[in-house]
């Protein structure tokens, strides 16, 4: 009797890649490349697999979803965030849905307190003067700013929101402000933070970070119209999803000194090409969504990755489903 196919479209890190390789109960086919599946390869592999684990540069369409096996049984995200799935329908065909959630909310809140350091100390510009091997101590140049008695606003009061909290509370903010979708007073309490509107966020904050996920609602959240709101001091970080910003707007604001600094580690498209503006830009920080980039929270995205596939193969819950 044959064994189910788990169709991979990309090699894992090497905790979970040895996990996957001694599997005996389904066979495994794998896209061994570190970089996002090529589209037809894609679409041939998924043709008959049983299950497939997938990665969030992989797109679960319409055009996806009448190449699959009829008998697809489970579609495995290692990721997070699920944007790049047609939730829809995924949930008309009766598939299982599987995501990563919890495992990665400390390194990537990490990542935001490494690029508001980064933006707010202008380390990229520093950066710049010891590779071009120019400069040397100043006491007036190349300043930043610090945290201290300043005004932190959190945009999404998730895991993440609230990790990024715990981490940049001790650098001395004087006020911590969120916004979700709707208050959530018992986490707030905890970590002193007031729920307020967006708008009022936007024009107190001295630090804002982007943590919500993306949706209708959220994309394009950050344009022209939301930087206008921001002091001309305020430093904006995103380790969400690259379409929250508008980057072109963003590039205006900082061009124009509507805000004073930006870090990104999501982009669109990722990466961003070498000679983008906002990569040249001296108070932008980009980073190549590193978010999750730790060899622990990687491998366990990636063996809960495994364990929905498998589930839903041999038709168990999954550990992480999301609510279709």
């Amino acid at each position: 009797m044959s064994r189910p196919v788990l169709f991979v479209t990309r090699e894992l890190p090497p905790q979970a890649q040895k996990r996957l390789d001694a599997l005996v109960d389904v066979e495994v086919r794998q896209s061994k490349s570190t970089k996002a599946i090529i589209r037809s390869d894609l679409l041939d592999g998924v043709a008959t697999a049983d299950g497939l684990l997938c990665m969030l540069s992989d797109k679960i369409d319409e055009e996806l979803l009448s190449a699959a096996n009829p008998l697809l049984k489970v579609i495995s995200t290692c990721s997070v965030g699920y944007d790049h799935v047609d939730t829809e329908l995924v949930k008309r065909r009766g598939l299982p849905l599987g995501y990563t959630p919890d495992v990665l909310t400390d390194a990537t809140a990490d990542t935001t307190v490494l690029l508001a350091l980064m933006a707010s100390r202008r380390a990229k510009e520093a950066l710049c003067i010891v590779h071009e091997g120019r400069g040397g101590f100043s006491l007036s140049t190349g300043l930043g700013t610090q945290f201290t008695n300043k005004t932190l606003g959190i945009v999404g009061f998730g895991r993440i929101g609230r990790a990024t909290v715990e981490r940049l509370a001790p650098f001395g903010f004087s006020k911590i402000m969120y916004t979700s979708r709707r208050p959530l007073h018992d986490e707030a309490r905890k970590l002193n933070a007031q729920h307020v509107p967006l708008p009022q966020l936007l024009a107190e904050a001295d630090l804002i970070c982007i943590c919500c996920p993306l949706t209708s609602e959220t994309t394009n959240m950050f344009n022209k119209d939301t930087f206008s709101l921001m002091k001309s001091t305020a430093i904006v970080v995103n380790t969400a999803r690259g379409a929250i910003v508008n980057q072109d707007d963003l590039l205006h604001a900082l061009e124009n000194g509507q805000i004073a600094a930006a870090g990104l580690d999501v982009t669109v498209p990722e990466p961003l090409p070498a000679d983008h503006p906002l990569v040249k830009h001296p108070r932008c920080v980009v980073l190549p969504h590193i978010g999750s980039a730790t060899e622990e929270t990687r491998n366990a995205m990636a063996n809960l990755a495994i364990d929905n596939a498998l589930a839903g193969i041999f038709d168990q819950p999954l550990k992480a489903e999301v609510e279709l």
